[in-house]
């Protein structure tokens, strides 16, 4: 298997800025960090994969690309629709090598990187919601990661092939939770909460 993660590229987005607006500079690396990073790892690892059949892709997005669903950044938008696609490339070239491509997004992710951000650790991490009520509705990396590896386990994982899967997904096709055991589903909470402006509150989203 393949799991491609390879980013960095937050600190070079510049949210809420036009096209124009955006440092080209800053636009242009985070495309690197985010795609070319992709297609030169696949370019290395896919001969590898191929030499025996069943092999499979994940390539880690971030949303699943619906129409209309604008990242608020023309460059973190690309990235993010990009790997999608590439995901999707891939599992049209495997497919005659017996092999699959998915593109997984979590749901809002408390990485280190946005525990950090917002001044609490994993243990604590429900003390975010002062300063962000909606922080509640968060998940840990381990609940993503833990459906990655139900996805990799499964050996009919090829029927899921070119498609994109949310952390959601993956949890309620093989039963897995986060570490706290619960199953949040960021999409449908955004939907039905954030979107309309629904005080903040995860009862009966996790």
């Amino acid at each position: 298997m393949l799991v491609n993660n390879v980013w960095g590229g937050d600190m070079f987005t510049e949210w809420g800025r036009t096209l124009w607006e955006h440092s080209l500079d800053r636009g242009l690396r985070l495309l690197h960090q985010g795609v070319d990073t992709h297609l030169i790892t696949s370019h290395h690892a896919l001969p590898l994969m191929i030499r025996r059949p069943g092999g499979l892709v994940v390539e880690m997005t971030d949303g699943k690309a619906i129409d209309g669903d604008y990242r608020e950044s023309v460059f973190y938008d690309l990235v993010k629709v990009s790997v999608i696609r590439l995901a999707q490339a891939q599992a049209s070239e495997l497919r005659p090598h017996r092999g699959a491509a998915v593109a997984v997004t979590p749901g809002w992710l408390r990485s280190e990187r946005m525990l950090d951000a917002y001044g609490v650790t994993e243990p604590t991490w429900r003390d975010g919601v002062a300063r962000d009520p909606h922080f509640c509705i968060t998940e840990s990396p381990h609940y993503v990661g833990r459906g990655v590896a139900a996805l990799v386990a499964d050996a009919e994982a090829a029927r899921f092939s070119g498609r994109t899967l949310s952390s959601a997904d993956l949890a309620a096709e093989y039963g897995v939770t986060g570490v706290d055991g619960t199953r949040p589903d960021f999409a449908r909470y955004y939907a039905e909460v954030m979107a309309p402006g629904r005080p903040a509150g995860d009862q009966g989203f996790r």
